[in-house]
């Protein structure tokens, strides 16, 4: 057996390794920890706020929350890559959510999301070059009657067929055309 020792390597928060964001956000979300009654199971609560505030949870916002806590930082990256909710990657504006439960894949998501793939000329669980789109295959809507379902944001598009897909994505990307006259 070979073992191999790597030295260890500070992290520093301050110095971030990845998107840069400002001190004003770190500020932010501090003052926000620090002004809970208690910070005691807080720890979903807080990264939702993070992800609102920064719209992701990269490497560095997740070090400063559990720094801030006192807790390791495996421990919010264990509940950030445990809830789909979380993400670490940037998302679009719009994330496109197509179920691949049994019932809606019975009846075609599969389909759907490649569909989705080819208009968008992304895979799943990928945000478009424009950060208009984000696509996800995710496991269960909860609406199986409707099935397939996709969920754009928080609408609900029911029995959806492929002939669908261009529609959806035309619609938003008209609000998005409108938005910027």
């Amino acid at each position: 057996m070979v073992l191999i020792m790597t030295k260890s390597e500070e992290i520093s928060v301050t110095a971030p390794t990845g998107e840069e964001f400002s001190k004003e956000k770190y500020d932010e979300l501090g003052l926000f920890i620090d002004n809970l009654e208690t910070t005691d199971g807080a720890l979903i609560e807080i990264l939702h706020k993070a992800q609102k505030m920064f719209g992701y949870l990269p490497r560095d916002v997740q070090l400063y929350v559990a720094r801030k806590l006192g807790i390791p930082g495996a421990e919010v990256f264990g509940v950030v890559s445990f809830y789909s909710y979380f993400t670490t990657t940037p998302r679009g504006k719009h994330t496109i959510n197509v179920c691949m439960g049994t019932a809606c894949f019975v009846r075609g998501s599969d389909k759907i999301i490649n569909k989705f793939k080819e208009n968008l000329g992304i895979g799943a669980n990928e945000t478009t070059k424009d950060n208009i789109f984000s696509l996800k295959d995710i496991r269960c809507i909860g609406a199986c009657g409707l099935a397939p379902v996709v969920m754009v944001d928080d609408k609900v598009f029911g029995r959806v067929v492929e002939a669908d897909v261009d529609g959806i994505i035309n619609s938003y990307r008209e609000k998005e055309s409108q938005n910027d006259d």
